[in-house]
């Protein structure tokens, strides 16, 4: 029982010294590592979705022989990237040789533990200047005769949470070449064309967006994808907790609340991910949501951003998961997303509407979002929904007044009602004493 009760203390202390070394080290970036264990127990969940399809960059997936065809590439890109950067190789070589015991503690232990620093030093230099000229070069490369199909796939792979590179080596071969501000700026480029956000916000809601934002205000990221992320979302990353305490109100799905009054449309001019609000007019609802372009590579971001939001050392927000979620609570069938596309909100580029509401339900499956974010539009939504009136009227103008028999009707009276209108004006414009006389010879005195 002694022995016991000691092994008990020992763990005991060991959690105390780690919680402490948590709280002193909070805003150190996260490691390079797996995803969580609950993505990938499903061996066919976790092959789709977080497995690299034809080039495996960094420690994880070295080595898989199905990938030995994208090594050749990469091998081409890093001797091109070389040359562009007029720089001998052996030179960058012994760059990142220099740098190597820094760049191995950019990943878990378990990512590199079997490479000594010779092999790990090799594999980062050829990776990192692959994946940069791949980048720099993006428009060019039918040039080293890779198919439309490879650097899609290749793009995809990039945005792998197992399949990150440090952007510490990133920098360190761009500030080697004489094109660093054009490597970075294709960098930049990149990951926005595959964010969807143009524009920047870099300091929180309400803040301007611009092109003009410089970016080098910004904390180096840890990686591309986390990079991908602060576009995405359109703020700096925040080091705070999931609020799961706060219990979300219930919610309904786009049918259910269209049949209330609430219309759905889109925010106007660039938007990023947390631009979601919520305005009432009298028994009117309207919920703004940011338009979203669903392909097949945007299951494949979202999946591997939200993997990254639940690595145990990375503090966030959990700002792309609880997007996921607030839109999973809005498409339940193929009707939903129906509306959302003809509202212009949702662009379906993925297959037909029930495949894309699948998608979402199959996105939402692990998440945990944090409820604080949306949590006031949640309850505006809801308020107006339980507001007895308010959906009475709503109900009653979508049972009578969405009909396109209905609405051919009331166009037929406005017809009439504009010819009735347009007979009056031609009648009385004779007239000189009358109104519509009186303003036209007001305005004509006046140059207009």
């Amino acid at each position: 029982m002694e022995k016991r009760l000691q092994e008990f203390r020992e763990v005991a202390a060991a959690a105390d010294e780690a919680r402490s070394s948590r709280y002193q080290n909070i805003n150190a970036k996260p490691k390079i590592q797996r995803v969580p264990v609950m993505f990938r127990e499903d061996h066919k969940y976790s092959q789709r979705y977080y497995e690299p399809s034809v080039i495996a960059i960094g420690p994880l997936h070295h080595g898989n022989p199905i990938r030995q065809q994208g090594e050749k590439v990469k091998l081409q890109l890093a001797a091109n990237f070389v040359k562009d950067s007029e720089q001998r190789d052996e030179v960058l070589l012994k760059k990142v040789e220099e740098k190597i015991k820094d760049l191995r503690e950019c990943y878990a232990e378990e990512a590199t533990k079997d490479f000594d620093d010779d092999s790990l030093t090799w594999m980062l230099f050829v990776d990192g200047c692959s994946t940069l000229e791949f980048i720099y070069k993006y428009e060019k490369l039918e040039s080293f005769k890779i198919k439309r199909d490879q650097v899609a796939f290749a793009e995809q792979d990039m945005f792998l949470l197992e399949n990150q590179l440090p952007y510490q080596l990133l920098k360190l071969l761009m500030s080697s070449s004489n094109k660093h501000q054009d490597l970075k700026d294709s960098i930049e480029r990149f990951v926005q064309m595959h964010s969807g956000t143009p524009y920047q916000r870099q300091w929180g809601a309400g803040a301007p967006r611009s092109e003009d934002v410089i970016i080098s205000t910004e904390p180096e990221p840890t990686h591309l994808l986390e990079l991908l992320r602060r576009r995405i979302l359109g703020y700096l990353p925040k080091n705070s907790k999931p609020s799961v305490n706060i219990r979300p109100p219930s919610f309904h799905n786009v049918q259910e609340l269209q049949a209330a009054g609430i219309q759905f449309r889109p925010v106007r001019g660039p938007s990023v991910l947390g631009d979601i609000y919520f305005k009432s007019f009298l028994w009117l609802g309207f919920l703004y949501l940011p338009k979203i372009k669903v392909d097949y590579s945007m299951a494949h971001k979202f999946m591997n951003l939200i993997a990254y939001e639940m690595c145990p050392d990375f503090q966030n927000d959990f700002g792309v998961t609880s997007y996921v979620g607030f839109l999973d609570l809005l498409i339940k069938c193929a009707d939903d997303v129906k509306h959302l596309r003809k509202n212009h909100i949702l662009r379906n580029l993925h297959g037909s509407d029930e495949e894309v509401a699948q998608l979402f339900n199959e996105i939402g499956t692990y998440l945990v979002p944090n409820n604080a974010i949306y949590g006031i539009v949640l309850r505006k939504i809801e308020d107006h929904y339980q507001t007895r009136w308010k959906k009475w009227m709503g109900q009653f103008f979508y049972d009578h007044f969405s009909k396109p028999w209905i609405l051919a009707f009331i166009g037929v009276l406005s017809g009439l009602g504009l010819s009735a209108v347009q007979t009056w004006y031609s009648a009385n414009s004779d007239n000189p004493s009358s109104p519509c006389k009186a303003l036209l010879e007001y305005l004509k005195a006046r140059g207009y």
